[in-house]
């Protein structure tokens, strides 16, 4: 299989001025391609021992290989959570032309 490079950068927000903050600077900074936002939507999470339920706002970042850490660290610092929900997901496969296009606009 053909190695493409490429990886999804899904984390959450309690806001959407937050979520759309941070994807602007990620943009900005051309650590990720784009940013999809979704939501609000419901989490539901234990927290200090208590069952959680709030809307959060979700993010889907596309990046290269080479920039998905340095995106990652830049978005903790970036987050107002305590420990934010970022997690990487490799692509396996996709449009080519898109994922072409993902690794000519980041750095």
């Amino acid at each position: 299989m053909k190695q493409l490079n490429t990886k999804v950068i899904y984390f959450t927000t309690k806001t959407n001025t937050e979520v759309q903050k941070i994807a602007r600077i990620l943009v900005e900074e051309r650590l990720v391609a784009c940013v999809n936002i979704i939501g609000p939507s419901t989490s539901i999470y234990r927290w200090d021992d208590e069952i959680i339920k709030t809307n959060e706002f979700i993010a889907i970042a596309k990046t290269s290989s080479k920039n998905s850490k340095k995106s990652v660290k830049r978005l903790i610092e970036l987050h107002s959570y305590e420990c934010p929900a970022v997690l990487i997901v490799d692509i396996e496969t996709g449009n080519e032309e898109f994922i072409s296009w993902i690794n000519k606009v980041v750095k």
